[in-house]
């Protein structure tokens, strides 16, 4: 008779046993684990990035009350200079500065050294550019030939003596402004000469001469 041959058996890899329900919690446990350890990790790198972003805006502002620093800084001896010669108002000087040049940024200031929108004629020391007034109740763009000047110091002088001297048809037609003895009344008086169409002009002169201590310097 043939031997019969033995059926080879392959060993299963896992191990088919039914799990203990010890084993199952310690499973649970692992998984319950590892979301927490997920959990933590998305936590840290959030407040990670939130800090960092905190930290990059707070330089940023740093950054720009600093140049707001400089610009003042640069401009203030100048502008007490002017003061005690035509009596201008260096609190006044400064906050028409900072408002009408944007610190400096503006086009106008930034290109040709215009930091009070001061208007001319003459071609040959002009530049036409476009800009915003206030007619008949309401902003509208216009067009209009401004000065240009090789430096800062030449645009604060032009604009202290316009106020000493006055217009080319009157000569006392600032005379409010030079007589003013705080900057609370120049910057009324701007308004009652009429220097700017803007009718808030005069409050943004004042709460920037108040933001920044302006009038530390006169």
């Amino acid at each position: 008779m043939a031997k019969k041959k033995k059926r080879r058996t392959t060993k299963k890899w896992y191990n088919t046993k039914k799990r203990q329900p010890t084993e199952w919690l310690v499973v649970l446990l692992g998984v319950l684990f590892a979301l927490g350890v997920g959990l933590v990790y998305i936590q840290y790198t959030g407040a990670q990035t939130q800090e960092r972003l905190a930290n990059e805006a707070k330089q940023e502002e740093l950054a720009k009350v600093k140049k707001k620093k400089e610009f003042i800084n640069q401009l203030a001896p100048y502008a007490q200079e002017l003061q005690q010669k035509y009596h201008v108002l260096s609190s006044v000087t400064l906050a028409q500065a900072i408002l009408e040049s944007d610190w400096g940024k503006s086009s106008l200031a930034a290109d040709y050294h215009n930091y009070f929108g001061i208007k001319g004629d003459d071609p040959d020391n002009t530049k036409e550019m476009t800009t915003k007034e206030y007619l008949n109740g309401q902003w509208v763009t216009t067009t209009a030939r401004f000065r240009v000047y090789r430096n800062y110091r030449e645009s604060m002088l032009d604009h202290v003596l316009l106020f000493a001297h006055g217009t080319s048809w009157d000569h006392n037609h600032y005379q409010h402004v030079v007589a003013a003895t705080n900057y609370t009344q120049a910057a009324q008086a701007l308004k009652q000469d009429g220097y700017a169409t803007d009718p808030n002009y005069p409050e943004k002169l004042i709460e920037l001469v108040k933001t920044y201590r302006l009038d530390q310097f006169d």
